[in-house]
């Protein structure tokens, strides 16, 4: 199982105070070092955290695997394909959200999806992950499309405000990761995972290739520093 780290939030910080730091990748470099498979990070239409110079950084100076999180608008396909990240992580975009909150509606994007989308990525070597929620109806779609990987949405899980209901929000997570495995689709997940609940999700949930961590890696990492924090994270993920 690998570590990838979404550094989206040491742009955030730069950004607000306009100045040149902290610096996102530097920070990928540092998680790297520390042992990270890879770097995330999405690029926003309005540019809130990464911007398009950042991109371009991280493309000469990550060495691990590069995973480009976007919306499926023209722009960010021309900007994925000049900047040929390993993998392309189509999510749900919206203008007032504070962070992605939910897994694409497949049945909703499937025909732009199918005629419009994927075969513009055909050939590129860019490996196509669908971010979803487990539903079987979506998981189906996306298999049709010819996605290579599903990122399984964790969000309703990890902020799940019982034991019921994280429990069932497990299952289903179970369940999506078996019919993505059984398809041939590679299980990725990711979206408030932290140290809490990242043990109970890699323990249960199986087929999972990698998990993707942010927002409360990068939290943790003001208090611990960002290299032991992404080794704590490695460490949990061994232990299990």
């Amino acid at each position: 199982m690998r570590l990838l780290v979404n550094i989206d939030h040491i742009a955030t910080l730069r950004n607000a105070r306009g100045e040149g730091y902290p610096d996102p990748v530097e920070g990928a470099r540092v998680c790297e070092e520390a042992g990270a498979a890879g770097i995330v990070f999405h690029l926003r239409g309005d540019r809130r955290h990464i911007r398009d110079e950042d991109v371009r950084n991280l493309k000469v100076n990550v060495n691990g695997i590069l995973d480009f999180e976007m919306a499926a608008t023209e722009e960010m396909i021309g900007i994925c394909l000049e900047t040929d990240p390993h993998l392309c992580t189509l999510v749900p975009e919206g203008r007032e959200e504070l962070t992605t909150e939910g897994g694409l509606n497949m049945e909703y994007v499937f025909d732009d999806y199918k005629n419009r989308v994927f075969p513009k990525f055909k050939e590129t070597g860019i490996e196509i992950s669908l971010f979803l929620d487990p539903n079987p109806r979506d998981i189906e779609l996306a298999h049709k499309l010819g996605a290579d990987a599903i990122e399984l949405h964790t969000g309703n899980f990890a902020n799940a405000a019982s034991k019921e209901a994280k429990l069932k929000e497990l299952k289903r997570l179970v369940k999506g990761s078996e019919l993505i495995h059984e398809a041939g689709m590679a299980v990725n997940a990711g979206h408030g995972l932290n140290l809490e609940n990242l043990p109970i999700l890699i323990k249960e949930v199986p087929h999972l290739r990698e998990v993707s961590i942010g927002h409360a890696l990068i939290s943790q990492s003001i208090y611990w520093g960002l290299e032991k924090t992404v080794k704590a994270y490695l460490s949990l993920m061994d232990a299990e």
